[in-house]
């Protein structure tokens, strides 16, 4: 075993999967000790499995940092699978290693699982540091005048903007001493990560490059091209300037204080039209951070009801109507093309996915978290905290949340958003020769119409499965009935 004066330190990579503003790589590195980077595949009892497009990421994610390791400082990132208490002990006691670094996670599980870890090995007499990587501000620093925290955002986000700026990322460490020793490591190849039969992924290999060099040229693509039209672009599906960055802050290849930065600088230029673009923005950061304000102060967001009240929402239950929903088949162009759009690329538009979250929960009354586990499973960007904060909002039943009564309708909102049908018809070819004044409405276009676009409903293209301003009354009449038991229940106590 090694002397303590030449033991190596461990950097245990999680959701942080890069060198830049890495400050548990970069704290190892200051120590001036060898460093052993490991990556854990934790197949303990924590909640919420990653789903088959997450996994599909994390792979190439792992494939790229061990080759950012190995080009940039000989390193090689090892990769264990099992209990993560008991695969740290092991390669403590395998290296001699006296110390631990990590950057924090914000799930509830895994913050039990991390405190009893590091109670666990100070207890066994090693050093363990815990960093922030993953947001701008701590869970626990926004808190209201009264000092509780926030269930709203705008307040939120202004007592966010009146604490002092998030500090600048750091660059990767120039140099760290490899830890000469051989240590075992798993193949990546053999966690099966990847889907093979069938392989589902074409898509996905299609649409994104994992990785830190990927998260960095995305974001470059985006200040340069596509910040100076986000304000008023962002609700356009059509025009594609939103900055996609969402799955490569999953999986912390970039860090929401460099995007910070980034922004920061660009204003710096002194280009004024960046100003409302760029503020806008913000604020999107700004809802993470309130996602993850929420999760870690309410850790049942991603099970229970935000809002007690809706625990008696009477949903009607229909395995049908949620594969019609999985499988873009409802008949409403902008939610099926939503759906497409998810199941070949991992992703789904921001605006769509309210529309279609709205659709599943107030058009077919289906529970908010049978779509939440949808989007874990198919989502890239599945991430605990915006997944259910955002179905939540959605469905009436959290923080801040849009009324239940706020129902989009499919028809005005395609017509709104994807004026000219460019979206709808790009992830949905079989609309495609119909014309703007029908494509979001199929089923009310003249046979004629019908015919000269080669469309026969219910075999091309399926007829609604409900009826809007049908399912419209109904979600009503459901949240009145709601809100009148908790008027009774009120009276009674």
């Amino acid at each position: 075993m090694a002397s303590p004066s030449s033991s190596p330190v461990i950097v245990w990579f999680r959701q942080d999967l890069r060198l830049n503003d890495n400050p548990a790589l970069a704290q190892a590195a200051a120590a001036g000790a060898a460093v052993i980077p490991l990556f854990i595949l934790d197949t303990g009892a924590t909640a919420w499995r990653m789903g088959g497009a997450t996994r599909w990421w994390l792979h190439h994610s792992l494939d790229r940092l061990a080759a950012d390791l190995q080009q940039r400082y000989g390193m090689t990132l090892v990769l264990r699978r099992g209990d993560p208490a008991t695969v740290l002990r092991t390669i403590l006691g395998e290296t001699g290693a006296q110390a631990v670094h990590w950057n924090r996670c914000y799930e509830p599980a895994l913050v039990a699982r991390d405190t009893a870890i590091k109670a666990a090995l100070k207890t066994a007499g090693a050093a363990v540091e815990t960093h922030n990587a993953a947001l701008l501000f701590e869970p626990w620093a926004v808190k209201t005048q009264a000092g509780g925290w926030f269930k709203v955002f705008s307040p939120f986000w202004r007592a966010c903007r009146a604490l002092p700026a998030p500090p600048a990322p750091q660059r990767a460490p120039k140099t760290i001493a490899a830890w000469p020793q051989p240590i075992a490591s798993d193949e990546l190849a053999d966690w099966g990560l990847l889907p093979r039969k069938p392989d589902w992924a074409g898509g996905l290999r299609e649409s994104w490059t994992p990785g830190e060099a990927g998260a960095a040229a995305r974001l470059q693509a985006f200040i340069e091209d596509d910040l100076i039209h986000y304000a008023d672009g962002r609700d356009r599906p059509d025009m594609n300037v939103t900055s996609r960055l969402s799955a490569h802050l999953r999986f912390g290849e970039i860090g929401p204080r460099q995007i910070w930065q980034a922004v920061q600088l660009a204003l710096g230029h002194g280009n004024a039209a960046l100003g409302r673009n760029a503020e806008k923005f913000l604020t999107e950061l700004g809802w993470r951070e309130f996602s993850y304000h929420l999760l870690f102060h309410f850790p049942e967001l991603p099970q229970q009801n935000f809002r007690a009240d809706f625990d008696a929402f009477p949903w009607q239950p229909r395995p049908d109507f949620l594969a019609a929903w999985q499988g873009a088949r409802t008949g409403y162009p902008i939610v099926d093309a939503g759906m497409r759009q998810l199941w070949h690329t991992g992703w789904m538009h921001n605006r769509v996915r309210m529309i279609a979250a709205s659709f599943l929960i107030k058009h077919l009354l289906q529970d908010w978290r049978k779509g939440e586990a949808w989007f874990w499973d198919t989502l890239v960007d599945a991430d605990l905290a915006n997944n259910a904060a955002g179905w939540q909002w959605v469905a009436g039943s959290g923080a801040d949340a849009a009324p239940y009564f706020r129902i989009f309708n499919p028809i005005l909102q395609g017509e709104k958003f994807d004026p000219e049908g460019a979206y709808v018809r790009h992830w949905l070819p079989e609309l495609a020769r119909l014309p703007n004044k029908h494509v979001h409405k199929p089923w009310m276009a003249p046979d004629a119409v019908l015919k000269q676009a080669g469309l026969v409903l219910g075999r091309d293209y399926p007829r609604p499965l409900v009826d809007h301003d049908t399912a419209r009354k109904a979600a009503l009449a459901a949240f009145a009935a709601l809100r009148n038991d908790a008027r009774e229940a009120a009276g009674a106590e």
